[in-house]
């Protein structure tokens, strides 16, 4: 009957807007989004694609002229005043925390001598010396910038040989195209991912628009290839052969290190697993003129040969090459934990868009309403004396001569803009509510009016949950991240991770509530007095309620250097001052023997040597003392 059939996905809020869901097709306005139009994006990704773009444009106040393609150049007199990217700000604040910290389960015992803990502890020092070098916060920042506002983020972790370390990198989720298995579950790590966008035409250099392709592929490890060029001179990979004995036929060579069995797979031992595997990742960057795709053909099915090959840093053309590594080192970051058999989340701003565009609306209005306000409109009445109608224009000290029975009328609209404030406020508190953001943690409330802490507990009790499943649906990425970067430092052979074993790091991150550090202070306290907690659990708690200590195990140590009253009782308990010593990360000074204690001569004994002299003194204690 040509009735639009109602869509309901993980976008389907959006389908309120007009440029969004065509009211026709229900489709994305191709004048508003035509990159989500492309002819090489998949049709699973049209609504996607624009999805980021509208989420885009609140977030950088261009809701207006997205609109005004659709309806006209009205919709840029609407006024935007900066309220999604304030709401996206403060939650990328609340979901990082503080600070963020690399933890190793174990690393705390080091000094206890256990292997096992010296062994997590170095682990969890060269973590941390990768992610100040990295500069991992800055990286964390831009990923949740993206996840926060448009649903998802996309990290990208590899070795870079120039730099000889593990690099990592933020991708736009708008050029994140995965290949989802179609009878699995979404929130499968996909064994294929593409990372494309398209390039303008570059007059300049003689450029055509073109589009950009990275491949990452989990598959069947292959023969040895190398370098080379095909007959058209395109530089390509080609198989290397090796010729096993004199007067034999080539055969494909393997890499070093792989082995074939006797069905003629290849596998190879990785540093980080126990038994040998199969598959390795294979990185292809293939570049296309636009021009040169015609026909049904997305992005997975881009045709190889009419495409130009990438080369790395030291030459390496990228036409699937073996990067010796068994995962696929793009992890998705979604905001908030997907539906069952879903890969995306959803943006933080989704379910309160429609209360922006009231807000929006009602902005527009209190803009218009002020401009009345503060240039009041005057009716007047009877003929003025002396004056024209272009000399009527208020202004200060502005005079107007009116005749007899005359009258002057002022129209007052200030009533009006305090309700259109009123009902600002009211929007505003309305989208607080919706996205779980009370007024404490924006900083629209007055601390004054709060009654006690208790109170300003339980207002936090939303944001506690918001964040949770937020943090909940990272948590694992998290994990993830750093098992990556443990193995591409094996696989890069960097000198200082020689004979480390991958050990599971946690990314741990910072409170995003206040904290009344006299009150944790207090209740730690008295726990470790009380034998409890142990001082490592003590200043765990007093890190995470926001005290300035950086090093967690340095910072027990200093203590137990100045713990002389404990390192007293544990010298009465063991007697032995090298494990005080110890204890105070001190060296034990070097006593000297005590010398014999050689007892006076007895007056009148002349026995020369001193066994005699002292079997008398012996004979006569004893005669002593039995008299």
């Amino acid at each position: 009957m040509g009735l639009k059939s109602m869509v309901i996905d993980a976008w389907s809020w959006l389908n309120y807007k007009p440029v969004f869901s065509d009211p026709t097709l229900g489709m994305p306005n191709r004048r508003a989004f035509p990159q989500a139009h492309a002819s090489w994006v998949p049709a699973a990704d049209e609504r996607r694609l624009a999805a980021y773009k509208l989420l885009a444009a609140y977030d950088n106040n261009q809701a207006a002229e997205l609109a005004a393609v659709r309806d006209g150049d009205s919709a840029r007199e609407r006024r935007e005043f900066g309220d999604p990217s304030m709401f996206v700000d403060t939650l990328v604040s609340h979901v990082l925390g503080r600070e963020q910290h690399i933890t190793v389960p174990g690393a705390e015992q080091a000094a206890d001598g256990d292997s096992s803990a010296a062994a997590a502890e170095r682990v969890q020092d060269l973590l941390r010396e990768w992610a100040e070098e990295e500069l991992l916060p800055m990286r964390m920042l831009q990923c949740e910038r993206k996840a926060v506002g448009l649903g998802d983020g996309v990290y990208l972790v590899y070795w870079d040989q120039g730099k000889n370390r593990v690099r990592i990198k933020t991708y736009d989720p708008g050029f994140y195209f995965p290949v989802l298995p179609e009878d699995g579950d979404g929130a499968d790590f996909p064994d294929r991912i593409h990372i494309a966008w398209e390039l303008p035409e570059d007059v300049k250099r003689g450029l055509k628009p073109r589009l950009r392709r990275i491949t990452y592929e989990l598959d069947w490890i292959r023969p040895l290839s190398a370098s080379g060029l095909d007959q058209g001179g395109r530089p390509v990979r080609a198989p290397v052969m090796t010729v096993p004995d004199e007067g034999e036929q080539p055969v494909p060579a393997i890499g070093a290190g792989d082995q074939v069995d006797a069905n003629g797979a290849i596998s190879r031992q990785y540093p980080w697993n126990d038994a040998p595997t199969f598959r390795t990742c294979y990185l292809t960057d293939a570049t296309w003129e636009l021009g040169d795709i015609k026909g049904p053909i997305d992005v997975d099915t881009l045709p190889l040969d009419v495409a130009t090959f990438a080369a790395s840093s030291d030459g390496e053309v990228l036409d699937r090459l073996d990067l010796y590594i068994d995962f696929v080192p793009v992890i998705h970051v979604p905001n908030t934990v997907p539906p069952a058999e879903e890969h995306w989340g959803q943006s933080s701003l989704a379910k309160a868009l429609q209360v922006f565009d009231e807000l929006q609306g009602t902005d527009t209005d209190s803009s218009r309403a002020s401009a009345t306000t503060g240039s009041p409109i005057l009716a007047l009445s009877g003929k003025a004396v002396g004056q024209s109608k272009r000399e009527r224009a208020v202004g200060p000290g502005l005079i107007f001569e009116i005749g007899e029975g005359g009258r002057m009328d002022t129209l007052n609209t200030a009533p009006q803009l305090a309700e259109l404030r009123n009902h600002r406020a009211d929007l505003a508190d309305q989208a607080a509510n919706i996205v779980r953001l009370p007024a404490v943690s924006l900083g629209t409330m007055d601390p004054s009016k709060v009654p006690s802490g208790y109170a300003l507990e339980l207002s936090l009790g939303p944001l506690d949950s918001l964040i949770s499943g937020m943090r909940l649906a990272r948590a694992h990425k998290d994990r993830l991240m750093l098992r990556f970067v443990q193995r591409l430092f094996l696989a890069g052979q960097h000198p200082d991770w020689a004979g480390i074993t991958p050990l599971p790091a946690q990314l741990v991150r910072g409170p995003y509530t206040p904290t009344d550090k006299a009150a944790v202070l207090e209740q730690v306290a008295t726990a470790y007095k009380a034998g409890l907690v142990s001082l490592e659990t003590a200043v765990r708690c007093l890190t995470e309620a926001g005290w300035p200590i950086e090093d967690a195990d340095r910072e027990i140590e200093q203590i137990e250097s100045r713990a002389f009253e404990q390192a007293r009782f544990l010298a009465d308990a063991l007697g032995n001052p090298d494990e005080v010593a110890a204890f105070l990360g001190r060296q034990a000074p070097d006593v000297e023997p005590v010398p014999v204690v050689q007892l006076p001569p007895v007056p009148g004994d002349s026995q020369p040597d001193d066994t005699a002299q002292a079997g008398q003194q012996t004979a006569q204690r004893g005669g002593g003392g039995s008299s």
